[in-house]
């Protein structure tokens, strides 16, 4: 358990270097950015964003339990574990951001450029908001018609990243977990696609930078507390004699 927290810190300290630089640098998110860039950050997004999240969810479940398809009593316990602790991590961004209820930045954005009153959008219904944003962006040339619509679908509160909470789980548990058993590509993979979800967080104008700190500090409680209780109850993570063998004989996948 020690060694996984260690591997998780370590983690969670990379994944926070990108959002520590943009926020010490001080850059603001503004429109303009080519699609060309745009897009395929948006496709990047959208593996977390309903359904696709679902599916992402599952195939990860499933790669998992075969990467750790020597100890699957205790695989398909931390699964279920990380399932809760993702879920509870959803019902804890929805209560800080009801709590701190901070704008997203194209929100921002548009009370300034449309002199749009930002404390009276956020008084509305969440229908209602997407309708004022369809309004205010109906003539504007700066934002393309795809991430208007994406802006009308999430007109919610800024603080802290859901979608931050959910690619970062998933990454931690990667290192914590499949970096010992040596699955190298999956644990590396798992890490830059987090980090993708989190700067397209940005560039879409829908996180601050600190919105990905925090949610990046939640996940690492959360999966840490996830490994604990795992551990606590189908015992050790470490391999057993069948899978030690198997790892020192595998190469780097």
């Amino acid at each position: 358990m020690f060694q996984i927290a260690i591997s998780t810190t370590g983690a969670a300290l990379l994944l926070l270097l990108m959002p520590v630089l943009v926020w010490m640098s001080g850059w603001q998110w503004a429109p303009g950015m080519s699609d060309l860039i745009l897009r395929p950050f948006y496709g990047i997004t959208e593996t977390v964003s309903a359904p696709w999240g679902t599916l992402t969810n599952i195939l990860l479940c499933v790669w998992f339990l075969w990467c750790l398809r020597y100890r699957i009593k205790p695989a398909i316990v931390l699964i279920v574990l990380l399932s809760a602790a993702v879920l509870i991590g959803q019902g804890i961004k929805t209560y800080v951001k009801q709590q701190v209820q901070e704008p997203r930045p194209y929100v921002q954005w548009l009370g300034k450029t449309q002199d749009m009153d930002v404390t009276a959008f956020y008084q509305q219904k969440s229908k209602a908001r997407g309708q004022q944003v369809k309004q205010e962006l109906e003539n504007n040339a700066q934002i393309p018609r795809w991430l208007a619509k994406s802006w009308q679908a999430d007109t919610g509160f800024s603080f802290p990243s859901g979608h931050t909470m959910f690619a970062a789980s998933w990454a931690l548990l990667g290192v914590g977990l499949l970096w010992p058993r040596r699955h190298y590509k999956t644990a590396a993979v798992l890490m830059v696609w987090a980090a993708l979800v989190m700067g397209s967080r940005l560039l879409l104008g829908m996180h601050w930078p600190r919105d990905l700190m925090a949610s990046v500090g939640i996940s690492w409680v959360l999966i840490t507390l996830a490994c604990w209780i795992a551990q606590k109850a189908c015992g050790p993570f470490a391999p057993p004699p069948q899978e030690q063998q198997e790892i020192t004989e595998r190469e780097p996948e």
